[in-house]
């Protein structure tokens, strides 16, 4: 009998504890977490709202949501420019060798070219490997011109071929939240990567507080 009495007790509470079970919200894996994040709707400031696609220097082609997750800093170039486009990638890159340590990796800097004609995929692979560009964090993008005239509408960058089939552009660095959202802009050659900076630390609460 108490051998019956032990066998009903412990099926009762196995009973218990799947009611329990289906009663308590189920618990989401990391990765369930971070695709719900992602799913979120962009604001009608995001650039990502476009539908425009583009094609990386490894040839694969992609929407400009793919940026999103973490900040970028943006400029948009051209890979045979003679003078100003070095300079950016320069200011870029010091941009990315003053971050605070606790945030490299966490910034993504993306080159994209209005020089739809010549800047081919071999072309921006190229100038990744003329420049030491790490893939890891570097993104190069090039896209048809209708794509290129809105995403400098949408930036605010000005270009102009000329005779010599150079491009007149605006200097302007540009940085986005993970959202694709505008926060910092800056316009200029060999401006002070501090102020890109301080842009960036403000997307990052939890390094702020850390004094950073």
């Amino acid at each position: 009998m108490k051998t019956l009495d032990n066998l009903a007790l412990a099926l009762l509470l196995t009973a218990s504890f799947a009611q329990a079970d289906t009663l308590l919200p189920a618990k989401k894996h990391k990765c369930c977490v971070e695709a719900e994040a992602a799913a979120q709707p962009l604001s009608d400031k995001s650039i990502y709202q476009s539908d425009s696609e583009w094609t990386t220097d490894t040839g694969k082609v992609e929407k400009l949501q793919v940026l999103g997750g973490r900040p970028q800093v943006v400029v948009m170039f051209f890979a045979s420019c003679e003078y100003a486009c070095p300079v950016l990638v320069h200011d870029l890159k010091k941009i990315e060798a003053e971050l605070p340590e606790n945030l490299r990796g966490k910034v993504g800097f993306t080159l994209v070219s209005f020089d739809s004609e010549r800047d081919t995929v071999a072309a921006l692979a190229g100038f990744r490997k003329q420049h030491e560009l790490d893939p890891k964090d570097w993104t190069l993008l090039r896209g048809k011109s209708d794509d290129v005239l809105e995403l400098s509408a949408l930036l605010g960058v000005k270009f102009k071929k000329d005779a010599r089939s150079q491009f007149a552009h605006s200097n302007l660095i540009t940085v986005l939240n993970a959202k694709g959202e505008i926060v910092k802009q800056i316009s200029g050659l060999q401006q002070d990567p501090a102020l890109a900076i301080e842009a960036l630390k403000k997307l990052f609460p939890e390094a702020t507080v850390a004094g950073f």
